[in-house]
Order: C-alpha cells, then sequence, then structure tokens
C-alpha cells in the first residue's frame, strides 16, 4: 500500500507485515486519528488478471497502520476481508467478507482508544457481490456491487439498521465508490468499463 505525495513522490506505507509480503491490498480508508487500515484478501496473487501469481504467506487480515508507521493485525478472522468504511462517529467499523456465500458484512465496534476491534457481528447477510463501499452523514452504507447478476449490478443502499432503502442501477458492476465534491454530495461510481457520477441529496461521511 503506497501513498502518493503532494509533489509526486511515492511512499510505501506498509508492504510487509512480522517479515512476511501482504497478499494484495484492496481497500482502504483513514480515521481522524490519522491511523490507516486496510483489508488484505489475496486477489491480486490468484491470477495474473489482477496482478501475478504467488503463494500467499499470510492470512487474509485487516491490518491498522498507526501514525508512527507501525503496522497491527484488528481482525484474523475474516475470509477475503474487501470494502471497509467506519460509521460517521467512528464508534462502528463495518468490512465486507466475500469468502462467504453469500457474501455479508460484519460490524465491529472500535474500542480501545479507536485502535482495536471487539464484539463481531453480522450486520448484512443478503443475496449478491457487495464491494466497495462508504457511509454517508447519516450512517447509511453505499455499497458498489454485482458480479453480472441480473437486477443487481450498480450501487445498493443500506440505512443504519441494514434495510435496503435504495437501488442505483447501473449497466454494468460497481467495483467501488466515493463521495465527492466541495459538498461530497457527488457520489463517484467506479464500472466494469466507465466512471459514473451522480449528486445526491445527503453528505459523504468526512474521512480525513
Amino acid at each position: 500500500m503506497t501513498r502518493t505525495e503532494h509533489d509526486g513522490t511515492i511512499t510505501v506505507v506498509a508492504d510487509r507485515y512480522d517479515g512476511k509480503p501482504l497478499n494484495s491490498p484492496n481497500d482502504v480508508v483513514v480515521k481522524s486519528d490519522g491511523s490507516i487500515w486496510f483489508t488484505d484478501p489475496e486477489f491480486g496473487i490468484l491470477g495474473y488478471y489482477e496482478g501475478y501469481v504467488a503463494k500467499p504467506e499470510l492470512p487474509t487480515n485487516v491490518y491498522r497502520v498507526d501514525p508512527s508507521g507501525q503496522i497491527s493485525v484488528v481482525a484474523g478472522d475474516i475470509v477475503r476481508p474487501n470494502g471497509l468504511a467506519f460509521s460517521p462517529d467512528e464508534s462502528t467499523l463495518y468490512i465486507v467478507e466475500c469468502g462467504t456465500t453469500p457474501r455479508r458484512f460484519l460490524a465491529y465496534d472500535v474500542v480501545s482508544a479507536g485502535a482495536k476491534l471487539a464484539n463481531k457481528r453480522v450486520f448484512i447477510d443478503t443475496p449478491g457481490s457487495p464491494d466497495g463501499f462508504r457511509v454517508d452523514v447519516h450512517g447509511n452504507l453505499w455499497c458498489g456491487w454485482g458480479m453480472g447478476e441480473e437486477g443487481l449490478d450498480g450501487v445498493h443502499v443500506f440505512n443504519r439498521d441494514g434495510k435496503l432503502i435504495g437501488h442505483i442501477d447501473l449497466p454494468a458492476r460497481s467495483a467501488n465508490l466515493c463521495f465527492g465534491g466541495l459538498q461530497r454530495n457527488r457520489l463517484f461510481m467506479c464500472g466494469s468499463t466507465a466512471m459514473y457520477a451522480l449528486y445526491v441529496n445527503t453528505q459523504g461521511a468526512p474521512y480525513f
């Protein structure tokens, strides 16, 4: 995982844990304390489509990098973790687990001064293929969705209770998305072959 600086140089944030190479860091979110949280499934080393073939040397963990650069495992019991995002008050971390059938959203309490996770639970258990997602200021989850499933491709919106409240129908799956613009009220959606944008009647929760 790298960070592109303002001058265009590249800084490596994390590439190893316990002396072993990471699998293929996937999604990332930055907390208000400056810590960086990311998932590390093995998608990029399963074949040559997304990366190159290699043997995993680490479990599919979720990691936290503190502001000093120290890396730690915050969740080691998730099968192929993918998208992740904090609730607006950062008291809950949501993570998509891709290695189950169906895929599911997990929720954890953020404890120990925001450095650890506890109380793992299933937040949403639903058919389909959720991927990357973000949370708005009201606590709703806006989730990229689809692997060619008829009627499911696009973006699904769930409220803070895990109830489906909306669907943006796209002609292809949306692997990831984010809120942008001056007011964080424009939703940018990464499709299979195109980028889509839509102004929405909410704002994305601020990320730091």
